[in-house]
């Protein structure tokens, strides 16, 4: 019986809100773009010992990179791997921009409240990711740099950044697959560079199935991440087994 690519569960994620959930290694999580325009901004932590989360700037130096695509993959501070992208419809993921927060999508896009607007008040990236991080016991100084999956920011030789408005197609996706026990956060709110004068955020669609062994060596293709699978394995050796 062939055990790969087993689907496990699926989820949507609608524009604007914001998910929290643990990823087993030898699972892939699958975020697909359903309409178009979509962001997902998302933090990693190791799922044993939070204090362990993804670092931008050692992801980017050991890759040679300013972006994130297929055959790269995000590494913890401590020099292992969460997850390698095995897959990428989109071929450019956004790194270093952040999150939206309060006071930006007010000025971009006017006040709501949740008292008169509901479930289509107007909500912001940092404020869903504290959410999500309050329920693990985790905070405001747990914010660190995030991937914004499906956006696309370029800089030119002044270091001025441009947002690309759509870059991401309606049924793009991008696979990860998981290396360590991982507890991914995530948001939905628009890319604070979003162009949009409109408010808005598109779905995104999770779905999470175990990891073929042909995704499992996409990112071996980068020396460098030789070395960080090396580091991530011996975090979990086999029982009784050595080093």
């Amino acid at each position: 019986m062939n055990q790969e690519n087993i689907s496990l569960w699926e989820e949507p994620i609608p524009g604007g809100c914001h998910w929290s959930g643990i990823l087993r290694r030898g699972i892939t999580l699958r975020l697909a773009d359903v309409s178009g325009n979509a962001n997902a901004a998302v933090l990693f932590f190791n799922q044993e010992e939070k204090l362990e989360r993804y670092n931008m700037a050692d992801t980017l130096k050991a890759q040679h990179t300013f972006h994130l695509t297929r055959g790269h993959a995000c590494y913890s501070d401590m020099g292992r791997i969460f997850c390698c992208i095995t897959a990428d419809t989109v071929g450019w993921h956004d790194t270093v921009c952040g999150l939206s927060d309060r006071t930006l999508i007010q000025q971009k896009y006017g006040i709501t409240r949740y008292q008169e607007h509901r479930n289509q008040m107007y909500r912001n990236g940092l404020d869903g990711m504290l959410i999500e991080l309050g329920k693990w016991g985790l905070g405001m100084r747990d914010i660190v740099a995030n991937i914004n999956f499906f956006s696309k920011v370029t800089a030119n030789d002044a270091g001025e950044l441009t947002f690309h408005r759509n870059h991401s197609k309606a049924g793009s996706y991008v696979d990860l697959s998981f290396e360590m026990d991982t507890l991914v956060v995530l948001s939905t709110a628009p890319h604070p560079l979003d162009t949009n004068t409109t408010y808005q955020p598109g779905t995104v669609h999770l779905a999470a199935f175990t990891t073929s062994s042909a995704a499992a060596s996409e990112c071996k293709q980068i020396a460098e991440n030789l070395r960080g699978l090396h580091n991530t394995h011996r975090f979990y050796p086999p029982c009784g087994g050595a080093l």
